[in-house]
């Protein structure tokens, strides 16, 4: 299937490693120009070299810290009218009640949630303009069903997610749709580091862990960093011009909701 967006621009946040990088991936490979970023300078060349490897482009980079103002000047310095925006950036560790100061919840709120809402309203008028936009944001599947210890991460999530349903209605007229991705246990460091969180919690071994978060999906298996990627380029298709303000889940079958 051709998705109809080789040669369109993309501008995909936090995109060195994770979920970020398997975004770039896979809009490059359906001949995307890719914009990726990230704080560390060596990583994010490896993650072009990677690109390239595999997709035979080379995606431009620049180091930022995407959650900042600083790092969205940046962004937009270096892709000032992307017709693809992929907002996603890493969470903060899970926590306890008491651990959440006034700091602690502005500073996450301000990260991950008004920072990306900043950067879709500066692109988004280019995107009408131009009668073409897609704006895709990887929340969690947390959103849907919270848990706890994940609150500090979640609620600026849920934020996020609510924003884009309001937005999608108001741009789908000028040929732009705004969807957000939900994941749940991804095969990426971030559920490294969760799956060492639950041995501590459980206190037993790694392996012990990992085969208790894997007993909690149905399909049996974590998910891999590929199909979120593959998801994401085909919502940021042509193909997908109908699709908008839709919460696609990614989580194996977990969620046991009807909608």
């Amino acid at each position: 299937m051709d998705f109809g967006i080789a040669g369109r621009r993309a501008l995909v946040c936090a995109s060195s490693s994770g979920l970020g990088k398997a975004c770039a991936i896979s809009l490059s490979g359906e001949g995307v120009e890719v914009w990726i970023n990230g704080r560390d300078a060596e990583r994010l060349e490896a993650a072009a070299v990677e690109i390239e490897a595999l997709t035979g482009r080379r995606p431009h980079t620049f180091v930022a810290d995407i959650d900042t103002a600083e790092g969205r000047a940046t962004a937009l310095a270096a892709c000032p009218e992307p017709d693809i925006l992929v907002c996603n950036s890493g969470g903060p560790k899970p926590g306890r009640l008491a651990d959440w100061t006034e700091t602690a919840w502005s500073d996450v709120v301000a990260a991950k949630m008004i920072s990306p809402i900043l950067l879709i309203q500066t692109v988004i008028g280019g995107m009408r303009q131009r009668g073409f936009g897609r704006v895709v944001a990887i929340t969690s599947a947390m959103v849907k069903t919270p848990k706890f210890p994940m609150a500090l991460s979640t609620g600026p999530r849920a934020g996020l997610t609510a924003f884009c349903k309001a937005l999608a209605g108001e741009v789908a007229g000028d040929g732009v749709t705004v969807n957000c991705i939900l994941p749940e246990k991804i095969e990426t460091d971030r559920l490294a580091q969760m799956t060492r969180s639950l041995a501590r919690a459980r206190q037993i071994d790694e392996a012990a862990a990992r085969a208790e978060m894997v007993g909690s999906i149905p399909a049996g298996r974590f998910g891999r960093p590929s199909e979120l990627g593959d998801a994401c380029a085909f919502l940021c298709s042509d193909r997908a011009g109908y699709i908008t303000g839709q919460n696609l889940q990614l989580d194996g079958g977990a969620y046991g909701g009807l909608i």
